[in-house]
């Protein structure tokens, strides 16, 4: 079951493929209200799994989730999307309330654990790390239709920070490689940029890549892909290319599932990149350098053997049954605590 927050785009953030649960509430109510009706809504299961990003929740810095934690009689478990490095006051304040107020909490990665216990006032023993998960693309349904030409895949929620621009001048670096490369970014852009500044990021995306004369080779799909049809894109790519402005980024989907379907990735210096693809099946690039892009994606495509990424062993730790596995052992342990549980989040 779930509660939506706004209700805008319902399932955009699930794992694609998955069944959609049904929506037993949306949180659209500011302020008093709002919380206290959606903490009356989960209290009717066993255990709450919060899913905790900047930006979604109402209030200051999304404060309004901190006291809707502190009113749950069930056990929860916050899952803590990011941790900045560098946060605001008001970003640290509430982080760190969040933390107290949940049962437990999880970091989808090493280096976010880490932040968070150097950087925060938090209590260890609360954190686990386990992983952002990823669908099992190796299935007869994701069998990949063979493409003739080097195929380079980006995915995901497009908006300003994905660096597709930069990738794009890579691409137009790459055009002595025969057979000549193709691009494919594949996804809706994202709905909070969408609302307000509409498609004006794609809309330069393509401008672009007609000045730079690669029109012809970049496939644009504006679309949600089901589980077999990502599958299918994913396994037909040859690199999959993460250009990400950010040096925040501690967790990425889009990386887990590359990583777990054995494809080769070139992606810039993200702390989850870092953590994945160092002595992994893929090459760190500096930020915004098409140049060392453009130089990552021929070393991937001319020498895979060499590099030793072909082929690569897919971690079964990032399949989503082991992951869910892992979660349902964490909320066991939360209600076999029982109401000590619920009392210490509460007096937090």
């Amino acid at each position: 079951m779930r509660v939506d927050v706004g209700g805008d785009d319902a399932g955009q953030g699930m794992r694609p493929g998955a069944s959609v649960p049904p929506v037993v509430h949306t949180w659209s109510t500011p302020g008093i209200a709002g919380w206290q009706a959606a903490a009356a809504a989960l209290d009717r299961f066993d255990t709450v799994i919060v899913q905790h990003e900047y930006g979604i929740y109402p209030g200051p810095d999304g404060g309004d989730v901190v006291p809707l934690l502190r009113r749950l009689r069930a056990p929860s478990i916050v899952v803590l999307h990011t941790v900045l490095a560098h946060p605001s006051a008001g970003q640290k304040r509430v982080l760190e309330q969040l933390v107290a107020a949940a049962g437990a909490v999880v970091t989808m990665t090493g280096t976010a654990r880490d932040r968070l216990l150097v950087g925060y006032a938090v209590d260890a023993a609360k954190v686990s790390v386990i992983p952002h998960g990823a669908a099992d693309h190796a299935g007869t349904l994701a069998e990949p239709r063979p493409r003739p030409r080097p195929h380079l895949l980006t995915w995901g929620l497009l908006g300003p920070g994905k660096g597709i621009e930069w990738a794009l001048r890579a691409v137009a670096r790459l055009r002595d490689l025969r057979p000549a490369v193709t691009y494919t970014v594949a996804g809706r852009t994202h709905p909070k940029v969408r609302e307000r500044h509409g498609e004006a990021y794609r809309t330069r995306l393509q401008r672009l890549g007609t000045l730079l004369g690669i029109s012809e080779v970049v496939d644009y799909l504006p679309v949600y892909h089901d589980e077999a049809a990502l599958g299918r894109l994913i396994r037909s790519a040859d690199v999959v290319v993460l250009p990400y402005d950010s040096s925040e980024q501690v967790t990425s989907g889009v990386l887990t599932e590359a990583v777990a379907a054995g494809v080769p990735v070139v992606a810039t210096p993200f702390p989850h990149a870092v953590e994945l693809l160092t002595n992994g099946p893929g090459l760190l690039v500096p930020h915004r350098d098409p140049a060392a892009l453009a130089a990552g994606i021929r070393r991937v495509l001319t020498d895979p053997g060499g590099l030793a990424l072909s082929g690569h062993a897919r971690p079964p730790t990032l399949l989503w049954p082991a992951v869910a596995a892992r979660y349902e052992t964490l909320a066991e342990r939360l209600r076999s605590a029982g109401s000590p549980v619920a009392a210490t989040a509460a007096r937090a």
